[in-house]
């Protein structure tokens, strides 16, 4: 049986959906799955990067993350119990990347939290509504432009004219953020990638 991370790394979409759904009915644990589409979506990256793929492969790569995503959430959310929190999740305005995001609110949710997505090039005004509708403690910020910390800078300062700083720990991540980012905009901490997303997360309860 061909690998999961070979068939999402090249694009077989409806091969790869079959594959997923025989190893859930095999009982694979949907955790493994994740981790091989993972490493399915860092060969893109690095496709990507060496000029092999283009911006619509990794759109199409992202579509796929996603709907794997969706066939493992009722095998993941059996195996989570109770919900840690609630967090609140998207890219910030000026920026539609999505994949890293996507990939952050699968392992949010596996990790047992209960994740608010309000999508891509998001207004700080969307964030803040998230926020105040769904009581979230935490809030996570995608960002994988540099020219747009300033909208990190503007959604953090949203929050706080909404009286809801004290209240709410701000996460960042993407590819350009490390702690001056942190310093910049006044969020609380970074992550590097998705898994230690989930652990910031945990630390923040």
């Amino acid at each position: 049986m061909a690998k999961i991370s070979e068939l999402l790394a090249n694009l077989e979409m409806d091969e790869l959906m079959e594959v997923v759904q025989k190893e859930l009915d095999a009982g694979t644990e949907p955790l493994s799955i994740l981790k091989e589409c993972e490493a399915g979506m860092v060969d893109v990256g690095e496709r990507f990067s060496n000029g092999d793929y283009f911006v619509s492969d990794l759109m199409m790569s992202g579509a796929m993350f996603k709907e794997v995503g969706e066939m493992l959430e009722p095998y993941l959310d059996g195996k989570t119990g109770d919900i840690l929190a609630k967090v609140v999740l998207g890219t910030v305005e000026g920026d539609i990347h999505d994949i890293g995001k996507d990939l952050v609110y699968v392992m949010l949710k596996s990790g047992g939290f209960d994740v608010i997505d309000v999508g891509v090039d998001a207004k700080p005004e969307a964030f803040v509504e998230a926020l105040k509708e769904s009581g979230a403690p935490i809030l996570a910020l995608s960002c994988l432009l540099t020219t747009c910390y300033d909208s990190i800078l503007n959604t953090i300062n949203a929050v706080k004219d909404a009286g809801l700083r004290d209240q709410v720990k701000i996460i960042i991540g993407g590819g350009p953020t490390d702690e001056t980012v942190v310093r910049y905009t006044g969020a609380d901490a970074f992550g590097n990638d998705a898994q230690s997303a989930v652990s910031l997360c945990k630390e923040m309860l």
